[in-house]
């Protein structure tokens, strides 16, 4: 044999696999996959292996119609598609439109260089359509840190701008159909870039001089906006708690860049960013008591974001707490504890952050008149301890205010709204939060507290140490009251909360007395 000679089986010709880069999901984060496309003679088929989920398999079909609104039609040659590294589970329909990149430059209707520095994701349509798929962000991201473009479904590409620089070295294509790109690609049409949008903000009507009354309420609804603590509002129905709640993203600063990345990065995963518009108001999530533990933690056959995750940097209400399943609220306690959680399930392994503030609202007993005799049941007080009783002690133990909300007086109801808008409390509340951004600054470490409630260990100590008589009250108070080393410190950054609202650069004996007003070993009671 001729030393030149080609080697048996050896291809003799261009290379004949086409190659296309996508993502794969990890919770937020990505990794990279090649879509490899191949057209060999043999028995006319088209297969897709490399760990496709039925979504993936399913696209076969949905390519196949796209390429024919075209006027293409697959050659009756044996396409293979591999999806490599084999060994990762491909979920979700944005492969479809990688795969037809794919088949489209194995056919040689593309030119290969002209898609080899994008990352290509989103679903077909039959007609040839680009449809929305979730996780167009992390996956733009993840292209911009490897210095590649992207392509997306034009609904997505607002958000796979954010990802772009200026100077327009990293492209984004966003188009609306297959033929646009193909009319891109080959240069017979020029696709405009999309713009970075921002989602208005829904709650931005909510006043908090809407409501009558509930003066102690609303300030520790200050308080809590302060210092990022955690809330809980016990009162007969009616009282104005749900309505206490909503009001509270509005007392909020807006999140600043770096946060309404990682805020709209979980939403994007989970396909809930409007428009593909990025999140700069805080999230406020309230789901329903009959919420299932996946629903609320996380988890699922794909292991979405959970009720905990979207409300990352935001508000988790949880009205009723004491119908939620005795489960899904004791899965909470991880979350509260160190702002992320992890979804560990059979075949997945995902960790999502979750750095919330809780805010739940509960009635003192079932009936919910548990102080009003002419109201309440019989079984008082053992109703209310039973119903009480559906909450565990540790759970409570992470909530740093207890607030009872009375009964709205019929004086009150009468009188029109007199009391403090939202824009005054923001204000106060976005002073504190500054004073607090000051004092974290020079923090050396990746995870610096944003404010008073992410403060811990020797941090704490430094900040917010009382003077004597303050030592003398808190010394007191821990005895009397049973605290908890955790319950200790939570009075200890409420306390601190509270004299940054009031400008005092210590914690004074007067700070703690309100801290631990806040404070009840049985709420309700």
């Amino acid at each position: 044999m001729p030393a030149d000679a080609p080697l048996i089986g050896a291809a003799t010709g261009p290379n004949p696999v086409a190659h296309v880069e996508t993502v794969a999901f990890h919770g937020i984060d990505v990794r990279p996959i090649d879509v490899q496309v191949q057209i060999t003679n043999g028995l006319p088929s088209f297969t897709v292996v490399g760990l496709p989920d039925k979504a993936v398999g399913e696209s076969r079909e949905r390519v196949r119609s796209a390429l024919h609104a075209l006027g293409l039609a697959l050659p009756p040659k044996r396409i293979t598609v591999n999806l490599a590294p084999a060994d990762v589970l491909k979920e979700g329909s944005h492969f479809d439109l990688p795969i037809a990149v794919g088949l489209l430059v194995a056919l040689e209707i593309l030119p290969a260089d002209a898609v080899e520095e994008f990352v290509v994701l989103g679903e077909l349509s039959l007609d040839g359509a680009i449809s929305r798929v979730a996780g167009v962000l992390p996956a733009a991201i993840g292209a911009a840190a490897r210095d590649k473009g992207i392509i997306c479904p034009a609904a997505c590409g607002p958000e796979a701008a954010w990802a772009a620089d200026r100077e327009g070295r990293i492209p984004v294509l966003a188009p609306g159909d297959l033929i646009g790109l193909v009319n891109h690609m080959r240069g017979t049409q020029v696709m405009a870039a999309p713009e970075p949008r921002v989602a208005e903000d829904a709650l931005a009507a909510l006043d908090l001089a809407d409501i009558k009354g509930q003066e102690t309420a609303k300030r520790a609804l200050e308080v809590a906006a302060a210092g990022g603590h955690n809330l809980l509002m016990i009162g007969p129905p009616g009282a104005g708690k749900s309505m206490l709640a909503a009001r509270l993203p509005g007392l909020l600063p807006p999140l600043g860049a770096a946060e309404a990345l990682e805020v709209s990065m979980v939403h994007s995963v989970a396909g809930l960013l409007p428009d593909g518009r990025l999140l700069r108001r805080r999230p406020f999530r309230d789901p329903h008591h009959s919420a299932s533990l996946p629903a609320l933690v996380g988890g699922g056959l794909r292991a979405r974001p959970g009720e905990v995750s979207l409300a990352h940097r935001g508000v988790l209400f949880l009205d009723e707490l004491p119908e939620f399943s005795r489960a899904a609220l004791e899965s909470l306690r991880q979350p509260l504890e160190s702002g992320r959680v992890s979804v560990a399930r059979a075949n997945h392994h995902v960790t999502y952050p979750a750095r919330v503030q809780l805010v739940a609202a509960m009635n003192p007993c079932r009936c919910g008149h548990l102080d009003d005799p002419a109201l309440g049941c019989g079984r008082a007080p053992r109703c209310a301890l039973d119903y009480q009783a559906r909450l565990s002690g540790p759970l409570l133990d992470r909530i740093d205010l207890h607030v009872e909300v009375a009964a709205v007086n019929p004086l009150d109801l009468a009188r029109a709204p007199s009391g403090e808008p939202s824009a005054a409390v923001a204000a106060r509340v976005a002073a504190a939060r500054r004073v607090q951004a000051a004092r974290f600054a020079g923090i050396d470490g990746e995870q610096k507290p944003t404010c008073n409630a992410e403060a811990d260990g020797e941090l704490l100590d430094k900040i917010a140490a009382p003077d004597a008589a303050g030592l003398a009250l808190m010394t007191e108070a821990t005895a009397r009251l049973r605290l908890s080393a955790r319950g200790y410190h939570r009075v200890l950054r409420c306390a601190r909360t509270i004299a940054d609202l009031a400008g005092a650069s210590g914690v004074t004996r007067a700070h703690i007395a309100e801290a631990l007003s806040y404070r009840r070993l049985a709420p309700g009671r």
